[in-house]
């Protein structure tokens, strides 16, 4: 069930309608008498500036409010200000309207000669926006339903209906409800995709940037099978052997969160550059305070009883504050896996490019400091018409502005679990000097440039291809290698000259 407005709830909204409205700072609604009057007082201010009033004060409510409760919030670089308002009955979400304030890539809004109006060419197509009278209603359905919001958010409200708000308290709590519960689901809705955009953009970007960003991808697979000396998939892991790597799991965050702290060039886009013959580099550091994680949720309640409490105590990371499951990174049809092409940092000449695809099967979570991703999202202003007077309506247009961060030269360590591998045709071979044999190399995934280096070029060679040239008696080693998401994967064959 929706939680009704109280009377009093009704006198603080008034109140700060009535102070936006008037400018007057004294004003306060504190009971029914004084209310009807306030009420009266804005009303005398004129129907639009009315309007204007009601849109801005309602419209922050709504944006701090959470009818439905967006994920991701742990981004936000804003708080709440007011509980939630919810009812059953919910409505369609609209498609995105473009801005009609600026000129787009979609439409030409503002040149000479242009009208409020769409403008069409020779052709007849739209150059611009529809006009600010485009009425707006809202499509209810009984089920509960979110949608999505837009940049520009149009209401219509209507005449007799703003002015018997004012009449009681009952009467207002019924019109900011409605208010609220109309649009409050699309804008929540809105903001929790622009979060996971945001998201998604900074697992790409870091991924994408792993050789640059040292030590900030960890393929939890290899770390495993490192540390331990086995080759377990990674399917087996999370299976036959899910509680020895949760462990692992869990004692690699507790040590990254540890090392997170220290002031280093690990972990972030260091921008190192010479002067004069001098390195110089970013060092960073992020206290604990500073530090949030989001955690694969599938995989963290399979954990939580196990060994999840030895991360989550107050002197390493606030559950509540720092922490945020994440049901599904990108799509709910394949929830552990991503697969963006993210914008990222050139290094090369500091500007925004597009980075290459990446695709991760298994994203495990994201250990990050909260200065490198953060989005905001406020509105700008609320602006009504004039009156339609045939229909008695406004329209009111709020105009939302949102931002994000994704800043490579923050600490950020990204978990992903990933059977990476490059295998050689032979583990030994034989060569009599002065032949060759060509060694084959399979990539996973397929594709990937091997590099090939030999421990001893004295004895034995090997070119791009793989090709080994015996060049004296004696033993050396060849070995292929990949680089993928800054991680670097090798195998290795014996190679004796004879």
């Amino acid at each position: 069930m929706a939680r009704a407005l109280t009377p009093r709830d009704c006198h603080v909204l008034l109140t700060a309608i009535a102070r936006q409205a008037t400018g007057q700072s004294a004003l306060a609604t504190v009971n029914t008498s004084s209310f009807v009057s306030v009420g009266e007082t804005v009303l005398a201010t004129g129907m639009e500036n009315t309007y204007n009033a009601v849109s801005l004060v309602l419209n922050r409510l709504i944006i701090a409010s959470r009818p439905y409760t967006a994920k991701l919030a742990i981004m936000d670089a804003d708080g709440d200000l007011f509980s939630d308002r919810m009812r059953k009955i919910s409505y369609y979400a609209k498609d995105p309207m473009a801005s009609g304030a600026f000129n787009t890539n979609l439409f030409t809004n503002q040149a000479q000669g242009f009208t409020s109006g769409q403008n069409p060419d020779g052709q007849g197509n739209a150059q611009s926006t529809k006009s600010m009278w485009e009425q707006n209603q809202a499509m209810p359905y009984e089920v509960n339903f979110a949608g999505s919001s837009v940049w520009d958010d149009c209401i219509t409200m209507y005449e007799v209906q703003v002015q018997t708000a004012f009449r009681s308290e009952a009467e207002f709590a019924r019109f900011v409800a409605g208010y609220l519960q109309e649009h409050a689901n699309d804008i929540e809705q809105q903001r929790e995709a622009f979060n996971r955009i945001t998201l998604l953009n900074k697992i790409g970007m870091t991924y994408d940037m792993g050789v640059q960003m040292t030590g900030s991808v960890k393929n939890l697979t290899k770390e495993f099978n490192d540390f331990y000396g086995t080759t377990y998939t990674s399917a087996q892991l999370r299976s036959t052997y899910l509680k020895d790597f949760l462990a692992f799991m869990v004692a690699t965050i507790k040590e990254d969160s540890d090392f997170m702290t220290d002031r280093s060039v690990q972990r972030h886009y260091a921008a190192t550059k010479v002067i004069d013959g001098v390195s110089y580099s970013i060092l960073r550091h992020t206290p604990r305070a500073n530090q949030r994680l989001m955690l694969y949720s599938p995989l963290f309640r399979k954990a939580e009883a196990l060994v999840l409490p030895e991360i989550f105590n107050p002197d390493f990371l606030n559950i509540d504050r720092q922490y945020e499951p994440i049901t599904y990174w990108q799509s709910e049809l394949s929830r552990a896996a991503v697969n963006v092409t993210p914008a990222y940092y050139d290094p090369t000449d500091g500007t925004q490019k597009q980075g290459a695809n990446v695709s991760i099967p298994y994203v495990v979570g994201l250990l990050y400091d909260r200065d490198g991703m953060m989005t905001n999202w406020k509105l700008n202003s609320a602006n009504s018409t004039p009156l339609e007077a045939r229909k008695l309506y406004r329209n009111v247009w709020n105009h939302f502005q949102k931002s994000a961060i994704n800043d490579p030269t923050e600490n950020t360590i990204l978990y992903i679990m990933d059977d990476i591998s490059v295998s050689l045709n032979k583990s030994s071979t034989t060569i009599t000097k002065g032949h060759t044999e060509t060694l084959t190399a399979v990539t996973v995934p397929a594709g990937e440039t091997v590099t090939w280096s030999s421990s001893n070029t004295a004895i034995a060679t090997v070119t791009s291809g793989g090709v080994v040239t015996g060049v004296d008696t004696g033993t050396a080693t060849i070995t292929a290698s990949i680089t993928v998401g800054g991680n670097v994967y090798t195998d290795s064959c014996a190679v004796t000259i004879s």
